[in-house]
């Protein structure tokens, strides 16, 4: 089958079971997940739906997001528009929502289920302007990923062909590459900023583009020279949001005959002056702040450090606060070329997986569950673990916990080799696990970083699999879920009284 084909086949499997093209009232996708925004929940097909093969997962956040897993979800998502857009053309809203299929207790179905429920649970009450407004940072910032991946790449190419002293004559056409979005980065910031907070994207842009004008060096704020690029990222956001609360000021003063002249100048004007002789030397001295904190954090924490960010990085998952950390990776990938906190949150999806692995040798009669197990792992090494967090190790909870153990003992790994000055970073956002290893750079050379990063892995994974595997069930977790579907139904099919032992099995109601 053509890729094409492939694609179309897997959003025209998604549509129906989403409660069709009516159903639907926005579209968008981030690295590994088509993120739907729905008019009636009730009438999603979940299990039909992660019966799809090319669905990973399913997460209930603001929107109801599909995991399709890097790649994939930026060739399905044109399509399912596509068709999404076919839809609404023919077809009238759906009626009622489809009658929900029995489900057979203990399976996989079941688990995922649950992780569903306490994630909506979670939603309702992580619903806090200070969470929807680091949703709105996201929403900025998750964009310029697949950019900064690309270049983060060439980049890590173009290091290792200068040190090898290969094609001299291409080198410099790989940096220009590499270095010209980076360069550039606050524009796109400022951009992505005015059009999340409400206002015209293109004069959060132009305001943003102050800060990298090298004209700049030849004016002095606070008593000092201004650098082109100073207060980087941070300060592109602070001009932006500035330049859309002026802007809808002069919409709601400036007469209408008036406001296609005045408004644009107004807002440039004001919000440009406030940035030139405030917001770049403010946000200047932050960015350099956080970049001093999180080398000292590391040089003096080490292996205390690590241990601290790589355990408890899935619960900060868990409450949507791990969305604060994207503008301080990227002010580091501005300042340093690489962020070294990266590689040690990376390590709790390694524990993750370690834990994973472990339930499915734990619960050798649980075909539902290995079964589920098996197909994610694959994507869990590549980084997408939330198929293993909402399928399997989340509704299970004790093998959640387990997992952020093995992720703070990768974490104390690398950790402690940068305390030891061995700086492990990655030149981008968004991929983790395997997928990483094309972005690792550091202060001692890609063999050494490379090293140092798959050796947290490796512990990630042991200390995931060794906490899971000897503390990760109880008898009576194992008494409830070690039980084939044949077995965990018996209870219920035979009329004859249940012995002790076949209670123990039996699945509370639900």
């Amino acid at each position: 089958m053509a890729t094409e084909d492939k694609n179309r086949a897997t959003a025209a499997a998604i549509l129906p079971l989403v409660g069709g093209a009516a159903n639907v009232s926005s579209i968008a996708h981030c690295m590994t997940r088509l993120r739907l925004g729905l008019h009636d929940r009730s009438l999603v097909q979940d299990d039909a739906l992660k019966a799809v093969p090319a669905v990973m997962g399913v997460v209930e956040d603001d929107t109801y997001q599909i995991v399709l897993g890097p790649g994939t979800v930026a060739r399905v998502t044109p399509e399912f528009e596509k068709l999404v857009e076919e839809g609404r053309a023919v077809a009238p809203a759906p009626a009622s929502a489809p009658a929900p299929a029995d489900a057979a207790p203990l399976t996989a179905e079941e688990l995922a289920a649950q992780g569903a429920e306490m994630r909506a649970a979670r939603k309702a009450k992580n619903a806090t302007p200070f969470k929807l407004f680091l949703r709105k940072i996201a929403n900025i910032f998750v964009p310029l990923i697949p950019a900064l991946i690309g270049c983060g790449i060439i980049a890590g190419l173009n290091g290792l062909l200068v040190n090898l002293e290969w094609l001299p004559s291409v080198t410099p056409a790989l940096a220009a590459m590499a270095s010209g979005f980076m360069a550039l980065i606050a524009v796109f910031v400022g951009y992505n900023t005015a059009k999340e907070f409400g206002g015209t994207p293109i004069l959060g842009g132009a305001v943003a583009a102050i800060i990298v004008f090298p004209g700049v060096a030849n004016i002095e704020a606070f008593g000092q020279k201004l650098s082109p690029g100073q207060g980087g990222v941070l300060g592109a956001l602070g001009a932006a949001v500035l330049a859309v609360y002026v802007e809808k000021w002069c919409r709601r003063w400036v007469p209408e005959a008036l406001d296609v002249l005045v408004t644009p100048t107004l807002t440039v004007l004001i919000s440009g002056l406030v940035t030139i002789f405030g917001l770049m030397y403010v946000a200047g001295e932050v960015s350099t702040a956080i970049g001093d904190f999180a080398d000292w954090l590391l040089s003096n924490g080490g292996a205390g450090a690590g241990l601290i960010l790589g355990g408890f990085f899935l619960p900060l998952v868990m409450l949507g606060l791990h969305q604060a950390l994207i503008p301080i990776h990227t002010t580091l990938i501005e300042q340093q070329g690489y962020t070294v906190l990266l590689p040690i949150l990376a390590m709790a999806g390694a524990g993750q997986v370690g834990a994973a692995i472990a339930t499915y040798f734990r619960l050798p009669r649980n075909e539902s569950i290995r079964k589920t197990i098996k197909s994610a792992l694959p994507a869990g090494f590549l980084g997408v673990g939330e198929p293993l967090i909402y399928g399997v190790s989340l509704p299970l909870g004790r093998p959640f916990i387990t997992a952020c153990v093995g992720g703070a003992f990768g974490g104390a790994f690398v950790g402690f080799f940068n305390q030891l000055g061995d700086a492990v970073g990655s030149t981008a956002i968004g991929p983790s696990g395997w997928a990483l290893f094309p972005l690792l750079d550091g202060n001692h050379g890609l063999g050494a970083t490379i090293a140092i990063y798959a050796g947290g892995l490796v512990v990630g994974y042991l200390a995931g699999f060794l906490a899971t595997y000897f503390f990760g069930f109880s008898k009576e977790l194992l008494a409830e879920f070690n039980v084939s579907q044949e077995e965990a139904a018996a209870p219920a099919a035979t009329p004859a009284p249940a012995t002790p032992s076949e209670t123990a099995k039996a699945p509370a109601a639900v």
